[in-house]
């Protein structure tokens, strides 16, 4: 009985085939078995066929098929079925590369001034992204699975530290970092209700919101113009007794002094949260940023240095800390057995923990009051694709600014230009332009002129936190003045930066720019 995955001889030409799939009734498909390839031998499209009945090894590419008639074949051998499985596999992902080229390459696409947005951010994918997505969804394992397991992993190497955890976004990672150092495990130096927390009001709001959602104190500090990164000769005056951490993002890719913060932490004895959401590559003193600190976090939103469409990761290099962040990710269970496993402590019925009876089980025991905060495979799928290409993303974002800033230089009377903080190497997230008082426009009125020349632009997110309509009634404190934060609310704004920005968009974006400013004088 023929049928799919069957070796076969044809008649005609006494050469070997193998049953793809039937055709009407009538016939089939088949791939082309060749005693040698024409090609140099991939693994994207091409598989070596062995079997006992066979006295010499076939190739098959799964892009070369033939329709045969059912009379003309001959039933010789069948394969077996994880075999068939890995053949039909490739098959599948061979389309889906050719979809790629089809409907996603943007390698024809040219660009024209007058109909082509400039986007301040997105994805930079090709064809492996979208092979790696689908080759999880045939698993249709769904929740984390080897491919969590592969990106955590690699991960943790390309950073350089122990431990990185997947999380469904970078905002989630953030809860999940500052919420582990909430946990009772860390004795006295846990966070507590009514405990304070150094940070900036100029950035995201999920850097401060998940110290509110614990019961801290925010407690702001201003920062600077031009690099926005926090005065950190203003964090001591800060302190107080009540002091547990201090939690800062390196604005748009921009490091933070982190040789100073770290000092002033070991000093005071403080927790240090690195939100590296918007800086994946970058580097400070040499060390990539997100490393220094004791908790680092990430984002995988399609504007950040790599993407999953969301997800997150928190990392670190205290185990104590991973094991919490874990337990906080994962419902709050103390159990550390991954999806699918069981009993990796070998006592799964052998605690006795709260007062919950001895030997109850270890699965359904709850250290924390965490979430589900989980990615998904198909997530980390793609993040394996990405990541191998974030150091030319970083390249690229550095090439972009670089190119802006050579185009706009001489427009600092107009502008506060950003300058990189010193013994740092961004990986720039976006360009940002403060206006300058006194100059003959707003911020609004240059922003209104680029976007209605389809130049995407961004504020530095929040402006000013407790301007915010959610801080209103929120209990923070302000230690000095938020003098230049409020400047950057007012008069700051961001173009692009990211990879898939060419020369032609990024010199188009600095002739906008020019020309605007130009006409003022």
């Amino acid at each position: 009985m023929l049928k799919q995955g069957m070796i076969v001889s044809v008649k005609e030409t006494g050469e070997f085939g193998l049953i793809s799939s039937e055709i009407n009734g009538e016939g089939f498909e088949i791939y082309n078995l060749a005693d040698k390839l024409t090609n140099e031998f991939s693994e994207k499209f091409n598989f070596e066929i062995k079997h006992g009945h066979l006295n010499r090894l076939l190739y098959l590419d799964t892009r070369v098929k033939t329709n045969i008639s059912r009379e003309n074949i001959t039933p010789f051998a069948q394969i077996n079925n994880a075999d068939f499985e890995k053949i039909m596999r490739l098959d599948i992902l061979s389309k889906v590369e050719n979809y790629y080229e089809l409907f996603h390459s943007e390698r024809n696409k040219e660009f024209d001034p007058e109909s082509t947005q400039v986007s301040y951010g997105g994805r930079v994918y090709d064809e492996k992204e979208m092979r790696s997505l689908v080759d999880s969804s045939l698993d249709f394992w769904l929740t984390a699975g080897r491919y969590n397991k592969q990106f955590e992993k690699e991960y943790a190497e390309f950073l350089g530290v122990r431990y990185a955890l997947l999380t469904n976004s970078g905002s989630s990672a953030n809860l999940l970092a500052f919420s582990a150092l909430t946990s009772p495990k860390l004795k006295d130096r846990q966070i507590k209700p009514g405990d304070e927390v150094i940070t900036v009001a100029a950035g995201f709001p999920t850097t401060v919101t998940p110290i509110v959602q614990n019961g801290a104190i925010p407690v702001f500090i201003d920062v600077e113009l031009g690099t926005y990164n926090i005065i950190v000769d203003r964090i001591e005056a800060a302190i107080t007794p009540k002091t547990k951490a201090i939690m800062v993002a390196h604005t748009m890719g921009n490091p933070f002094e982190l040789d100073k913060v770290m000092e002033i932490a070991a000093k005071y004895n403080l927790w240090v949260v690195e939100d590296n959401c918007d800086a994946l590559g970058s580097k400070f003193n040499g060390k990539l940023t997100g490393t220094h600190g004791h908790i680092g976090t990430s984002s995988f939103y399609p504007p950040h240095h790599m993407t999953m469409g969301e997800g997150g990761a928190v990392y670190t290099n205290n185990a104590l800390l991973k094991s919490i962040i874990e337990s906080f990710r994962d419902w709050g269970r103390d159990c550390w057995c991954p999806s699918g496993c069981d009993n990796t402590c070998n006592k799964r019925f052998g605690w006795e923990l709260g007062s919950l009876p001895y030997g109850y089980d270890h699965k359904y025991t709850y250290s924390h009051i965490g979430y589900n905060l989980r990615v998904t495979e198909m997530q980390a799928a793609i993040g394996v694709e990405q990541l191998k290409k974030v150091p030319t993303f970083t390249q690229a974002r550095k090439d972009n600014f670089k190119r802006l800033f050579e185009g706009l230089k001489d427009l600092g009377e107009h502008f506060i230009l950003p300058r990189a903080t010193e013994n740092s190497d961004p990986s720039w997230f976006g360009f940002m332009l403060t206006v300058q008082d006194g100059a003959k426009f707003t911020k609004n009125e240059i922003v209104e002129y680029l976007e209605a020349n389809r130049i995407q632009t961004r504020m530095l997110f929040a402006g000013n936190l407790t301007r915010q309509p959610a801080f209103q009634n929120v209990n923070y404190r302000i230690s000095g003045d938020l003098k230049n934060t409020d400047k950057i609310m007012h008069d700051t704004f961001l173009v692009g930066v990211y990879p898939g920005l060419t020369k032609e968009k990024i010199d188009y974006v600095v002739s906008k720019i020019r020309s605007f400013v130009l006409d003022k004088k």
